[in-house]
């Protein structure tokens, strides 16, 4: 009888301990983090002559069309979340490698923003201080925790994310004050962040929402968890396009109120920590420091994860002899993290933060983001139109729309960024097509590796 009724429960612990919407919604907000816009700020200003939140908006239009089609190759392959697998199986295994290969490149790419990044907000405690020695200091220090195997647990990300908005809370608070104490020119002073006639050009408008595009860089990460959520057809669909709107809101409220504080024609004391002064305007020295230090911290996290992600990709490549084996392969016994690749993407972090700006290093990485979004557009577009034998109209428009809305914010990159993008993706062909014969053999495999796995 005991057996029985187990038996009959199976299912219903199952169900218990699987993810729901909110759940998902909750990993979603954390992964991309609710301050995203605050680092990028200064320079999305800048290249959008003060439409930052403009920019935002349109960037979100584009995402939210991206994350329907996530969400619904998410059906597909419920096992797998990579739009190198969607692009590969889908349309082609050689377009599934160009995907991959551009995907590696905003891997590469993440570490490197956020040790800039880091390194200046740290120079705002220690004015006076060196920009390389707070590179290698982080670079150190990112490398060190990776390679003992330390990580943040879901419970103290939760806990983080609960500190980040209670500091966003106080922020739209003490500048509400500061907007309706000082003097303005009317209403038009409200609107200004949205369309200043005086400053605003499609071009620079389009390519600050080429930038604001890494304000959602992440959203993608919840169609990996199909496996484990409570009826994945539904729930991973609408969580990705749920999480995309919560950011994208959140995210405009906030760059609407610092475009207000501190308007385009007042430069910035430095554009890359710009939202940490804007901060301080709004309530002085000890908020200064509060927002400087919870970026930084949410930073860290952020660095310390993307350089794992990376040298977890890289892993993932050398235990299929894409890279070479004994080196990218190899797993610490103790630790079980790939010990070398950890190494390896730090050191190309740190060559990074010297060679690049944050802001041209940020395009760079939406370079290879956009370019695999639009592989995933494209492969929802086959997938549930061309193949599909009732051709509905939805079917059509929301992955064309959502591609074409991609390949113009990733034609609107700044062309420093551009050429950097066409070199290493040269560079990635050329590799694939001799490794791969003329991509005849064997496809290099671009999925990252679980953390079982390795």
């Amino acid at each position: 009888m005991g057996n029985g009724i187990a038996g009959a429960n199976l299912s219903d612990i199952g169900l218990k301990r699987s993810l729901r919407l909110w759940d998902l919604i909750l990993y979603g907000v954390i992964v991309i983090q609710p301050t995203a816009p605050m680092p990028l700020f200064g320079v999305l200003s800048n290249r959008a002559h003060g439409h930052a939140v403009t920019a935002i908006l349109l960037a979100m239009i584009a995402m939210l069309f991206t994350a329907i089609s996530y969400g619904r190759m998410a059906r597909a392959y419920p096992s797998a979340g990579s739009a190198f697998t969607y692009v590969g199986q889908e349309i082609n295994p050689a377009l599934g490698y160009v995907t991959g290969w551009s995907m590696a490149m905003d891997y590469m790419l993440n570490p490197v923003i956020c040790i800039i990044w880091c390194s200046k907000a740290a120079m705002n405690f220690a004015p006076g201080s060196h920009y390389w020695i707070w590179v290698v200091f982080f670079f150190a220090l990112f490398t060190g925790l990776n390679l003992r195997g330390i990580k943040t647990s879901a419970r103290v990300n939760e806990g983080l994310a609960a500190g980040m908005s209670i500091v966003i809370g106080i922020f739209f608070v003490a500048a509400a004050r500061y907007i309706w104490g000082s003097s303005h020119d009317g209403p038009v002073f409200f609107f200004r962040p949205f369309y200043d006639p005086q400053t605003f050009r499609l071009g620079p408008v389009l390519g600050g929402t080429s930038l604001a595009v890494l304000t959602y860089i992440g959203f993608d990460g919840i169609s990996t968890l199909s496996e484990e959520v409570e009826n994945p057809r539904r729930n991973v669909l609408l969580a990705t396009v749920l999480t995309c709107l919560v950011i994208g809101i959140l995210s405009a409220m906030e760059v609407y109120v610092a475009q207000l504080v501190w308007p385009i024609s007042q430069p910035f004391p430095d554009v890359d920590t710009a939202f940490v002064h804007v901060a301080g305007r709004v309530a002085g020295s000890w908020f200064f420091l509060t927002m400087n230090l919870t970026l930084l911290v949410a930073s860290v996290g952020s660095g310390m994860g993307a350089q794992l992600g990376a040298a977890r990709l890289l892993y993932g490549m050398g235990r299929s002899n894409a890279l070479p084996r004994s080196f990218f392969g190899a797993i610490d016994r103790n630790r079980r993290i790939p010990r070398n690749n950890v190494i390896f993407v730090g050191l190309v972090a740190v060559a990074g933060a010297f060679l690049l700006s944050y802001g041209l290093a940020a395009e760079m990485l939406n370079f290879g983001a956009l370019l695999a979004f639009m592989g995933v557009n494209a492969a929802a577009f086959v997938r549930y139109y061309m193949r599909s034998s009732e051709k509905r109209l939805a079917n059509l428009v929301l992955p064309i729309s959502g591609l074409t809305i991609c390949l113009l914010l990733w034609l609107n990159l700044s062309q420093a960024a551009i050429r950097a993008g066409v070199i290493w993706m040269i560079v990635g062909i050329a590799f694939g097509a001799w490794k791969t014969r003329g991509f005849r053999t064997g496809l290099i495999n671009f999925e990252v590796p679980s953390e079982t796995e390795s």
